[in-house]
């Protein structure tokens, strides 16, 4: 089946570009600030902040935010945006905090959750909706966080019922947004204890609604930041990349800083190996957004870039 019609336009650069942009990484203090700002200028407004200067020489957890430097080859630019060596600064300003996205002109004030309600659980990709409104599809690996990350979304506490039992979800459980696009539950993968038939079953009508479903926007990925790259999770990454459908790696629980349970590695550490290993199945830097739903950090970030990938979508 031809996927072109669905795929995202990205701007390919050399990678040998000498020019790179500042990401600002989000560093959560055991006590954090809560501050409540709008979804469209939060993003905005913190990847323009003047990050401090952290060291990391005495072994202590860090506070604030640490500068982090992307390549513009290594950024994600949306339908719609543009970026060249000579105008490496306005891009900085474009980035969304704690990701690779540059924000485009599709990114509109329909960021914002205003209603979310659950539609309907199928067992097939032929019993999901038919209204064709655009949808985003969430997976990753059992006990990843899907259902918290979906709920904090929302900013609803129990729309998706999580379990700490992981391979809870099992059928394909569409929520409607704004009664104008969906968000899409998967089950997760990976579950040792689930039955062989059972996965196998899971497995199939997953990737059978990844290259049949024609209003599928961008399936995100969730990967567990805490802990480094798992061969599921990269062997999942790549097989969307074989098959180009179109994907967002959401990096989840980027509040855990237990070094000694993760190997040594900062959440950010494994975020940068993860997209390292699966770099040679994508012919441009996929987009990322680091997250927990602890913090609710990159729940503002997760919204806009649905919204300019959706309005695009729409228009085309």
């Amino acid at each position: 089946m031809l996927l072109h019609h669905r795929l995202l336009p990205r701007l390919l650069l050399s990678p040998s570009t000498p020019v790179t942009t500042t990401l600002l990484v989000h560093r959560t203090s055991l006590f954090p600030t809560r501050r409540i700002l709008s979804p469209c200028c939060s993003a905005l407004s913190q990847v323009a902040a003047a990050p401090e200067t952290v060291d990391h020489s005495d072994g202590d957890e860090p506070q604030g935010e640490v500068q982090v430097q992307l390549p513009l080859d290594r950024l994600f630019v949306p339908p719609g945006a543009s970026v060249s060596a000579g105008d490496a600064e306005a891009v900085t300003a474009r980035v969304l905090k704690g990701s690779n996205i540059v924000l485009g002109p599709y990114a509109r004030g329909d960021a914002n959750v205003i209603a979310a309600d659950f539609v309907k659980s199928s067992v097939r990709p032929d019993d999901c909706p038919r209204d064709g409104l655009p949808e985003f599809a969430l997976v990753g690996r059992s006990n990843v966080g899907k259902s918290s990350l979906l709920n904090s979304l929302v900013r609803r506490k129990r729309l998706a019922l999580t379990s700490k039992k992981p391979g809870k979800t099992q059928c394909i459980n569409h929520f409607k947004v704004n009664d104008s696009w969906y968000l899409v539950d998967l089950p997760g993968y990976g579950y040792a204890a689930a039955p062989q038939e059972a996965r196998t079953n899971w497995d199939e009508f997953t990737r059978n609604y990844f290259l049949g479903r024609e209003n599928l926007v961008s399936v995100f990925l969730l990967v567990d930041a805490s802990i480094p790259a798992k061969k599921i999770d990269l062997d999942y990454a790549s097989w969307l990349g074989q098959n180009k459908v179109p994907m967002t790696l959401v990096f989840t629980k980027c509040d855990k800083r237990k070094k000694k349970k993760n190997g040594g590695k900062r959440p950010e550490e494994n975020v940068e190996n993860f997209q390292s290993l699966i770099r040679e199945y994508f012919e441009a830097a996929p987009p990322w957004i680091m997250t927990s739903s602890v913090t609710n950090q990159g729940r503002d970030e997760i919204l806009l870039h649905m919204s300019q990938l959706r309005n695009y979508w729409l228009k085309h």
